[in-house]
C-alpha cells in the first residue's frame, strides 16, 4: 500500500510539472522537453489532429457496438450478440493504440465524452434500433472510420511518418473487412 501512495505522489508531481509547462500551454504538448523524432512540430500536430478525429470515431463506434451487443434482440440474437462482442473488444484495443500514437507524437490525446462528441463523425444511435438497423448503422460507422483514417494518410506520408501510416493501414484493413462482413448479413 505504501508503494502505491509513493507512486501516486510521484505521478501527481509529474502531472503538476507538465501542466505548468510553457510548451504544453502553447502547443498542447504534455512533454516538458522538445521532441526530435524527425517530424516537424507542425506536421506532428497535423497528424495528431487527424488521429484525434480517428480516436473519436473509433471510441464512438466502440460505444455504439457495445450498446448494440447489450440490446440486440430477435432471431439472430446469439450470432449478433457474439459478433458485436468480438467487434467491441477489437475497437477497445484500437482506442488505446491510437491514443498512444497521439501521445508518441507529443500531443495530448482527447479523452472526454465532450471531446469525442465534438470530433467524431459517427452519430449516436437513437433509441434501440431493430437488429437489421443495428447492422446497417455499424456498417455506416465502420465506413466513416475508414474515411477518417484515409484523410490522415497524406499528412503521414508527407512527413515520412511510417508508424502512423502502419497504424492507419491496420485500421483500414480491420474496418473495411468488418464493414464487408456486416454488409453480407444484409444481403
Amino acid at each position: 500500500m505504501h508503494a502505491t501512495c509513493e507512486w501516486l505522489d510521484a505521478f501527481s508531481s509529474v502531472q503538476h510539472v507538465e501542466m505548468r509547462s510553457p510548451t504544453m500551454a502553447k502547443k498542447g504538448n504534455a512533454n516538458a522537453t522538445q521532441i526530435n523524432i524527425g517530424i516537424s512540430d507542425k506536421d506532428r500536430r497535423k497528424i495528431a489532429d487527424g488521429l484525434s478525429r480517428l480516436l473519436a470515431d473509433t471510441f464512438s463506434l466502440y460505444l455504439k457496438t457495445h450498446n448494440f451487443h447489450w440490446n440486440v434482440t430477435g432471431p439472430m440474437f446469439n450470432t449478433l450478440h457474439l459478433m458485436f462482442e468480438e467487434q467491441y473488444n477489437e475497437l477497445w484495443l484500437a482506442v488505446d493504440s491510437i491514443a498512444e500514437r497521439i501521445r508518441t507524437l507529443g500531443v495530448v490525446a482527447p479523452g472526454t465524452f465532450g471531446d469525442f462528441a465534438r470530433l467524431s463523425s459517427v452519430p449516436e444511435a437513437e433509441g434501440v434500433p431493430a437488429a437489421e438497423d443495428m447492422i446497417r448503422q455499424l456498417v455506416e460507422g465502420h465506413e466513416a472510420v475508414v474515411r477518417t483514417a484515409r484523410e490522415i494518410f497524406p499528412a503521414a506520408d508527407a512527413a515520412s511518418d511510417e508508424p502512423t501510416a502502419d497504424l492507419l493501414t491496420q485500421r483500414l484493413q480491420t474496418h473495411e473487412k468488418t464493414a464487408w462482413m456486416l454488409r453480407s448479413l444484409l444481403a
